[in-house]
């Protein structure tokens, strides 16, 4: 797959993710994907759901690179109160997806950008441009 079309999988994966949509998500979303963060991984459309109930994420790309079928991105990601809308916390964060065919099979979430282009083997020569 062509950079430019993992990284439009991946923009779309996070709107759905963003907007709360998990039908959309879900589509994007290999049946068997694997979501790494900070307390650990696990796997498949359930565990989408549930983050998707109670994270009250949004994500703003603000840099992206890619090689292949992988992607990273820098965001700026703003936590809010499922039950109240009121943002718990914000701050800049990276993400690293592998995309196979038109789904992410892996989501992977880091503290910080130099972390998530090490672990997915890319360098500022990947960068995107926009």
């Amino acid at each position: 797959m062509q950079r430019e079309g993992a990284f439009a999988v991946v923009q779309a994966w996070q709107d759905a993710a963003s907007s709360g949509d998990v039908g959309r998500l879900l589509e994007l979303s290999d049946p068997g994907i694997e979501v790494v963060g900070p307390r650990g991984s696990g796997y498949r459309h359930q565990l989408l759901r549930d983050w998707l109930d109670r994270a009250g994420l949004s994500l703003e790309t603000l840099r992206a690179f890619a090689r292949d079928d992988v992607v990273v991105v820098a965001q700026r990601a703003v936590w809010r109160s499922v039950e109240t809308g009121e943002v718990t916390g914000e701050r800049e964060i990276a993400s690293s997806f592998r995309v196979d065919g038109q789904r992410v099979a892996q989501f992977s979430r880091y503290d910080d950008l130099e972390s998530a282009l090490d672990e997915a083997s890319l360098d500022y020569s990947d960068e995107l441009t926009r």
